[in-house]
């Protein structure tokens, strides 16, 4: 049994929460100029959490090189009015990813976070949005160059189960 959301709580992130299989499309070689896409399954379970003031999902992620899993964790700022999202691999438990941090506009989640790629300092970019109904689209790409330009890296496409 869940408990229930707070009054006011935000619902930029209802469309994703329940189950969902997942295509994982995402690019082998990353911030090299290389388009060697890979396509792969998973599954997720996405569940409101702090009342409805953040969510969380339950990730498998079967790569072909073996499946992992994984957690992200979503937190809304009421003050700022934006979201944190967090990114925790089951192959590294030690550490969780630098939040990405930002704000749904017109049905479009923009979320950003300066990280470093293999040593090099990036710009990561969330892009969540729905296309059509109950198919929720996620993409991240990075910018080596301060966000003049982008290379979209990894995309999720959902179908709810």
């Amino acid at each position: 049994m869940f408990l229930p959301s707070e009054p006011g709580c935000p619902t930029d992130f209802d469309f994703v929460i329940g189950e969902w299989n997942v295509t994982h499309t995402r690019l082998k070689t990353r911030l090299a100029g290389a388009f060697d896409w890979e396509t792969f399954p998973g599954r997720t379970t996405v569940m409101k959490t702090l009342g409805g003031f953040g969510n969380a999902d339950d990730n498998l992620l079967e790569l072909p090189e073996g499946a992992y899993r994984a957690v992200t964790l979503r937190a809304f700022d009421a003050k700022a009015g934006t979201w944190s999202i967090w990114w925790l691999d089951g192959r590294s438990p030690g550490a969780i990813d630098v939040p990405v941090v930002g704000r749904f506009e017109h049905g479009i989640g923009v979320f950003l976070a300066h990280d470093t790629f293999n040593g090099t300092p990036i710009v990561m970019r969330f892009t969540w949005s729905v296309p059509s109904p109950d198919r929720p689209r996620w993409e991240q790409a990075f910018s080596a160059d301060g966000g003049a330009t982008w290379e979209t890296n990894w995309i999720m496409e959902f179908t709810r189960r």
